[in-house]
C-alpha cells in the first residue's frame, strides 16, 4: 500500500494550485488530508475511485482532517473519545484488516505557548487512544503533529529553542509518544540526512530552506517492519507544507 499524507493549508486554496491533479497522478492507495479549512459539502470535490471519510471541526474555516482511501475499510471513526478535543476535527482513523490508520492534526501552541496546556492535554488523550489500537494490531498514525522531533529537523534550533513546535514541553511529548510502541520510521531510514516539511511563507523560508520536519509518518513496533520506503516530497508545491509518503507491506 501506498499512503500519503499532507497539510494542504486549506484544501479550496491547495485545489486552485494543482493539488487534485498531484492525487490523480501519485497512484496513492490512501491520502490523508489535514487542516482542510472545511465544512461538509462546502466545495464540490471527490476523487474518482476512492471513498472519503472527513472530520469537521465546528469552528468554520479551521483545523479538519480527511482520508480518501480506494480500499474500502472495516471500519471508520473521528475524533480520540474527548468531546472537547474532537470538536476541532483533528482525527480520523479507518481501520483495515493488518492495521488502524490514524490521521491527526497536532493542536499548534502558538505564538508564546499560550495554548500549550491544551496542546499537553491532547497528546495524552492521543496517547492513551493510540495504545487501545495497539492492543488490537498494528498503528500507522501520520500527520501534521506540529514538533520539530530533534536540532536535526530545524533549520535554528537555537533560535527556535522555546519558539511553538520546539519547545521542551513539545518535544517531550511527542517522546513520550513514541515511547508507547511507535518508530519515526523517515528517521530511522535516515538518521543524519536534513529535510524539512514545512517553510513560512515569510522571507523567501522555501527557497532558501529555512524550515522544520513537523509531518511524520510513526508505525507501531513491530509492524514497521512491513515499511519498504518512505519519503519527504520537498519538491510538491501547493501548500506551506510538502507531502511525506510510506509504502508498507499490506
Amino acid at each position: 500500500m501506498k499512503l500519503l499524507s499532507w497539510n494542504v493549508n486549506g484544501l479550496r486554496a491547495a485545489l486552485g494550485k494543482g493539488c487534485g491533479e498531484f492525487f490523480a497522478s501519485g497512484d496513492y492507495d490512501c491520502i490523508c488530508l489535514q487542516e482542510t479549512k472545511l465544512q461538509e459539502g462546502l466545495i464540490p470535490f471527490d476523487l474518482p475511485g476512492y471513498g472519503s471519510y472527513w472530520h469537521y471541526a465546528q469552528k468554520k474555516g479551521y483545523s479538519g482532517t480527511a482520508i480518501f482511501s480506494r480500499i474500502e475499510p472495516h471500519s471508520v471513526s473521528t475524533g480520540i473519545g474527548r468531546a472537547e478535543f474532537d470538536a476541532e476535527g483533528r482525527t480520523v482513523t479507518l481501520e483495515f484488516a493488518d492495521f488502524y490508520l490514524v490521521n491527526v492534526y497536532v493542536p499548534n501552541s502558538q505564538r508564546g505557548l499560550l495554548r500549550i496546556d491544551f496542546r499537553l492535554q491532547w497528546e495524552q488523550a492521543l496517547r492513551e487512544y493510540l495504545s487501545g489500537l495497539m492492543a488490537r494490531k498494528g498503528v500507522v498514525i501520520c500527520g501534521d503533529l506540529n514538533v520539530a522531533a530533534e536540532e536535526i529537523d530545524i533549520h535554528d534550533p537555537k533560535g527556535n529553542r522555546h519558539s511553538a513546535g520546539f519547545s521542551d514541553e513539545e518535544r517531550d511529548a511527542f517522546r513520550q509518544l513514541k515511547g508507547i510502541g511507535l518508530a519515526d520510521v523517515w528517521r530511522e531510514a535516515n538518521p543524519d540526512t536534513r529535510k524539512y516539511s514545512w517553510w513560512a511563507y515569510w522571507g523567501n523560508a522555501r527557497e532558501r530552506n529555512l524550515g522544520w520536519r513537523i509531518d511524520y509518518f510513526l508505525v507501531s513496533r513491530p509492524f514497521d517492519a512491513k515499511v519498504t520506503g518512505c519519503d519527504i516530497l520537498d519538491q510538491i508545491q501547493g501548500s506551506d507544507h510538502c507531502p511525506v509518503s510510506i509504502e508498507i507491506d499490506a
